[in-house]
């Protein structure tokens, strides 16, 4: 088990997912961006429209994925 927040992944604030795969730390950012997204909060809006830029090319998103995989890879396990 591992740990990242919200803010290593992308995101605005300091929420703790806690995964085993980084296929699992993913979906549970992306599920946390979703809920902030629909409250309207402005920190979150605003990371989510910046990784909307980063999804318009493929090779780039790829590359950032790669950076949080190695990154999740090198966290020490709980």
């Amino acid at each position: 088990m591992k740990k990242m927040t919200c803010r290593q992944l992308g995101g605005a604030c300091d929420e703790t997912f806690y995964a085993r795969t980084f296929e699992e730390m993913a979906n549970q950012s992306k599920q946390h961006g979703a809920e902030m997204y629909k409250k309207g909060d402005k920190p979150h809006v605003n990371a989510m429209a910046e990784m909307q830029k980063l999804m318009a090319s493929p090779a780039d998103m790829q590359k950032w994925m790669e950076r949080m995989r190695v990154a999740f890879d090198k966290l020490p396990s709980l």
